[in-house]
């Protein structure tokens, strides 16, 4: 990669930049530096600046899994990188890339409508390109490690450009090798086998009755999961929200017993290792928390695991609403919920 010119940095910084429209909670947040990243040459200049001004940089993508701080003294870089496109063919599948700043829905969307199948059961997830494998994201039975073929990335410990296939990833349940080490790695283009021989994935309850559909297509998938994501979750876009907040606890089949004793028909997935995934929706609503308000932020009454911004909410006033969300859920419960977004 080659490298432009420190000046061209210097020259091209926003300063005072304001980020409420850059995160889905539309937190109040600002930075003393802003910077879009349209093409990956700016990066190796960006990260050079800013250790001769001696100013941290933070990346944000869509900032739809992130907690903003009121004021970051710094460089927050919007990565803009922009470019889809199918790369390779052959008799059993088809390679798609896209540019680490395409949103994803947009992208998911733009599959489908080549004819592709895939990724649809993933679709209207708020984002970009380039956070999907860091966060692994998934949704009604499918995740990106499903069809994750590589991605190229700009390390910034070393400097140069490296590729990551899906074994270098360690992906795991929302989590992957790139999340493990948050300040690394900055994601500029992910690759998708998408198979040319399709099978719906249709085990998730809402879209089992789809089987019967005599035209079963990725067309139809998406919609349906369309329609019942926007059925039960707000639009961040009118209620500024982070999608999903806390992770579905992984618990041993002993910390889930107490539950599944008092409610046996407690959502419960089987794991490995004699383990078993609770849903972290059901723990906070019967916890009597769905609707629950706390100033200026609340939890959604359309969905217990999203949290809200009412107007004018900080990063504490959504820490402080977690940790009481936390606390509620383990003293009914006993179970420990983990945060998805990342405070920054």
């Amino acid at each position: 990669m080659s490298m432009r010119p420190m000046t061209d940095i210097a020259a091209a910084l926003i300063p005072d930049f304001d980020l409420t429209a850059h995160n889905t909670l539309a937190l109040r947040a600002r930075s003393r530096f802003g910077l879009m990243i349209d093409e990956p040459e700016l990066l190796p200049a960006l990260f050079d600046y800013a250790a001769t001004q001696n100013l941290p940089v933070r990346v944000l993508g869509g900032g739809s899994n992130v907690v903003l701080a009121p004021d970051f003294d710094g460089i927050t870089a919007l990565l803009a990188l922009r470019g889809r496109s199918i790369i390779e063919q052959s008799s059993e599948a088809i390679m798609v890339e896209a540019a680490a700043g395409e949103t994803w829905h947009d992208f998911v969307r733009w599959t489908v409508q080549q004819g592709l199948g895939g990724l649809e059961n993933l679709a209207l997830i708020p984002g970009t390109v380039g956070a999907a494998p860091v966060q692994n994201i998934g949704a009604y039975g499918a995740e990106l490690a499903d069809i994750f073929c590589s991605l190229t990335a700009y390390d910034r410990a070393s400097g140069t450009t490296v590729t990551f296939e899906k074994d270098d990833c360690a992906f795991g349940y929302r989590d992957s090798a790139f999340k493990r080490q948050p300040n690394r790695y900055v994601v500029l283009a992910v690759r998708f086998t998408l198979p040319t021989s399709w099978a719906p994935n249709l085990a998730f309850a809402g879209l089992s009755d789809l089987a019967d559909t005599k035209e079963i297509n990725p067309q139809a998938v998406m919609h349906r999961v369309i329609a019942l994501r926007t059925s039960k979750l707000p639009d961040w876009r009118v209620t500024p929200n982070a999608g999903s907040f806390f992770q579905n606890p992984v618990v041993t089949t002993a910390e889930a017993a107490p539950v599944l004793e008092e409610f046996s028909s407690a959502p419960c997935y089987p794991q490995a290792n004699n383990r078993v995934k609770l849903s972290a929706g059901w723990l906070i609503e019967h916890s009597g928390l769905k609707g629950h308000r706390m100033g200026p932020v609340g939890i959604s009454e359309r969905h217990a695991l999203v949290l809200v911004n009412h107007g004018g909410a900080q990063q504490a006033d959504i820490a402080a609403l977690a940790n009481h969300i936390k606390q509620t859920v383990h003293a009914r419960f006993g179970i420990e919920l983990h945060e998805e977004p990342i405070f920054l």
